[in-house]
């Protein structure tokens, strides 16, 4: 109770200090903002704020922070009363939403068949004891896992199974559990179904799961196989246990974990299925989350699986989050603060392409690793868009493919998130997983390896962005 008055009490004072900068400073130094742009940045900063103190549950606080934005617009004329829904439904990214619900429907029935646990136990047998190969074979399980699924759903899954292995070596299983969080991320970086800021930047951007695999999977590989040896020197003292209790270890059958290999071989087809289609979504010019949804309700069907055991494992408090956060979003769009934070952008650089894609990195990275990914990605997409619409710019992105801002905003918000326990969602489900289960997290024994991390991938990925954007034709 303490420490929540106290974080409480640090978000009313920063949003105190932003509001007196907004009112007072900004017209000193000759910025001009209008009330509606100091209202909305007002209700952005304040969750940003109570978000991070962890005092409201980040659903409530985002559909609180939803209507204070509706209140707010029709007071200051953002847009008339009767004009409300048509507001709050452009704002909202269905298309963000209804992927993220697809493909949880999906791995929901595929988590009954216990396909999961059969996968950690194998992995952690063939590793015969060695702490190393079990935090090496469960963060590659992990990562690749998080490319195709997302990383959230792959930690639910992959924790529990982490601290039963643990349980039967009789070590710590909390290092584990950070390696494993922190392979997640960057995995869920490489594909645009991997972690939800990349499905908002697709959505946004209008990019193609082919994007994705051509342009930022091939370096983000690079940089996970990197990661592997920054892992092992993070996490050097804890891998120089040698478990006494390997035997029992070797005794777990793992093929009963699987309870219904017809299940199991349904739902797996399905979600190949799936994947082939996202490949082909951009030809098929049909959106991401139908080819989801429309999975979803195909393997609910041919498995016959309970619907509401299936719609158990469907995060609902982070698909309402999204939706508040969109309104939000949305309200600080309208009043023409992204628009201004735009042009500030480009004048810090020059508008050269090279130092604002760093810019874009860095910010992101740090800004993600203390902020979680996810608002702050929401926050940064119509800033991207509309620096991306300057004529110096629009002329320079003329000669990529993609816009490489897209790519910098991703490896930014997907690897930041490494940088603290409340720089992306993974992280924060892992922890509240553990410390259920008892074995708590804290955010300085998370810091201590994470942020060491989170700047090592995110220099190596910054630095094949720029080399990929110089050297490859056609990037």
């Amino acid at each position: 109770m303490a420490s929540s008055k106290v974080g409480l009490a640090v978000g009313l004072l920063f949003l105190a200090a932003a509001a007196a900068i907004l009112f007072f400073v900004f017209p000193i130094v000759g910025f001009e903002f209008s009330l509606a742009m100091i209202l909305t940045s007002l209700i952005l900063l304040g969750i940003y704020a109570i978000l991070v103190t962890e005092v409201l549950h980040r659903m409530t606080l985002a559909l609180f922070g939803a209507a204070l934005t509706i209140v707010v617009g029709i007071t200051v004329g953002l847009f008339p009363p009767e004009k409300t829904v048509e507001f709050v439904v452009e704002a909202i990214d269905f298309n963000t939403i209804g992927l993220l619900l697809g493909m949880m429907i999906i791995v929901g029935v595929i988590a009954e068949t216990g396909v999961f646990q059969y996968a950690g136990i194998k992995a952690a047998k063939r590793a015969k004891g060695d702490i190393w190969k079990i935090m090496l074979l469960f963060s590659i399980l992990t990562a690749v896992t998080s490319a195709f699924l997302d990383n959230v759903t792959t930690v639910l899954l992959m924790v529990p199974v982490t601290i039963s292995i643990a349980r039967v070596l009789n070590i710590n299983p909390v290092p584990l559990i950070i390696a494993q969080a922190l392979a997640s991320n960057v995995g869920g970086t490489a594909t645009l179904i991997g972690d939800p800021p990349n499905i908002m930047i697709a959505s946004g951007a209008g990019l193609t799961f082919n994007d994705f695999i051509l342009r930022l999977a091939p370096e983000i590989v690079v940089v996970f196989l990197i990661s592997l040896l920054v892992m092992k020197v993070l996490f050097r003292n804890y891998l120089k246990q040698k478990p006494e209790t390997v035997e029992r270890l070797q005794e777990l059958d793992e093929n009963a974990e699987l309870r219904d290999r017809s299940m199991i071989k349904k739902s797996l087809s399905v979600l190949l299925g799936v994947i082939v289609l996202f490949v082909f979504h951009g030809a098929l010019n049909v959106e991401p989350s139908v080819i989801a949804l429309a999975g979803a309700g195909f393997l609910l069907v041919i498995t016959r699986a309970t619907p509401e055991i299936a719609l158990g494992h469907v995060a609902w408090t982070t698909l309402l989050f999204f939706a508040g956060l969109f309104v939000i979003v949305g309200g600080v769009e309208h009043a023409g603060v992204i628009e201004f934070l735009a042009g500030e952008a480009i004048e810090i650089t020059g508008g050269e392409m090279i130092p604002t894609v760093l810019l874009m990195v860095w910010m992101s990275a740090f800004a993600s690793a203390f902020i979680d990914n996810i608002p702050y990605t929401a926050t940064m997409i119509p800033l991207v868009q509309s620096v991306s619409m300057d004529p110096v710019f629009a002329e320079q992105i003329a000669r990529f493919v993609t816009n490489p801002l897209w790519w910098a905003l991703a490896i930014g918000a997907g690897l930041g998130g490494n940088g603290t326990l409340v720089g992306a969602s993974a992280n924060l489900v892992s922890a509240g997983l553990s410390e259920r289960m008892g074995y708590p997290i804290t955010f300085k024994e998370f810091f201590r390896v994470g942020f060491p991390y989170m700047l090592v991938t995110t220099a190596i990925a910054s630095m094949l962005l720029i080399a990929m954007m110089l050297f490859i034709p056609g990037f």
